[in-house]
């Protein structure tokens, strides 16, 4: 057993969510989760996360799976679309129910604030009020997954060793919305375990909802995938570099050769200025044949982009 898991084979994916055009950030995760995939002679697969049908842009995920391919990178299988998976993630929560590891939760976010005590926090620390029941007179909301007072340590595959202690650091999280939708949190640790992931690739702004995910593998008894989290491109506000910042960063196949030097610059795998003048496909190679995982830094930074 223990022989397989040290040979196991390497699974990766892409998961960019269809809600704009594919931006330089977007490309680092794709980029990044390519090469330590491939490079380790696995396989890449891509999922779409339309999980949240009002946020997804009509069209967008066709557009990116057209960019993304015309960009020269090929991945293994079908695509997976998270707004086909519904029942799965119903199934999953229902199982979880049985073994009494959820729980249903009346609070709104204003109470949970109210109730903190630093309710300057953007994300307070879930108090546990329904925990043992709802309040009488009161109706759940959403559904959160226990949580128990222990260290979950992990080591990321850039960022090093990392720990959070989830009772104290985030308490009882959702895994079913009150507006009915199914968490981020659950979608994507049932996708990957149906899917077989073994390695996560994803920006650095999500290496804090990793120990929520392990926790949930643990629930399910499922095997923990690798992390490796990727340094955030910043804007020159110092915020994480987005679709909100409009034209900036956006990438498209007119200017693909050039993001992706960017994208490999900023990994710290240091291009040749002469794959400029390459195809996309000839850039990817350049990267699958020189990839140093070890040279990617574990911080983020600004970046401008000057014409290609």
């Amino acid at each position: 057993m223990q022989l397989n898991q040290r040979f196991k084979p390497v699974i990766g994916r892409f998961a960019p969510s269809p809600t704009g055009p594919l931006h330089f950030g977007t490309l680092l995760a794709a980029l990044g989760s390519y090469l330590l995939a491939k490079c380790s002679g696995g396989s890449w697969l891509l999922r779409i996360e339309d999980l949240d049908p009002p946020r997804v842009v009509p069209g967008a995920a066709e557009r990116m799976i057209r960019l993304i391919e015309s960009l020269g990178f090929e991945w293994d299988g079908k695509i997976l679309y998270q707004s086909q998976r519904y029942e799965r993630y119903r199934q999953v929560l229902a199982q979880l129910r049985d073994q009494g590891q959820v729980f249903d939760c009346c609070c709104t976010r204003r109470e949970i604030l109210a109730s903190a005590p630093h309710p300057e926090e953007e994300a307070p620390v879930y108090p546990g009020t329904c925990r043992e029941g709802l309040p009488v007179g009161r109706v759940g909301r959403a559904v959160r997954l226990r949580v128990s007072n222990e260290n979950i340590h992990f080591d990321d595959g850039v960022y090093g060793r990392q720990q959070q202690n989830l009772e104290t650091d985030v308490g009882d999280f959702i895994l079913h919305r009150a507006d009915g939708l199914f968490a981020y949190q659950l979608a994507v640790v049932v996708d990957d375990i149906d899917t077989g992931v073994t390695q996560v690739v994803r920006g650095a702004d999500l290496l804090s909802s990793t120990p929520r995910q392990i926790h949930l593998y643990r629930c399910l008894h499922a095997a923990i995938p690798d992390y490796f989290h990727l340094p955030l491109a910043l804007a020159d506000n110092g915020k994480k570099l987005s679709k909100r910042h409009g034209d900036v960063g956006l990438v498209s196949e007119e200017n693909g050769v050039f993001m992706l030097c960017q994208a490999l610059e900023f990994l710290g795998q240091a291009p040749p200025e002469a794959l400029l003048y390459l195809s996309t496909r000839e850039v990817l190679q350049w990267g699958l044949d020189n990839f140093q995982a070890s040279a990617i830094p574990a911080k983020s930074s600004k970046i401008r982009f000057s014409a290609s």
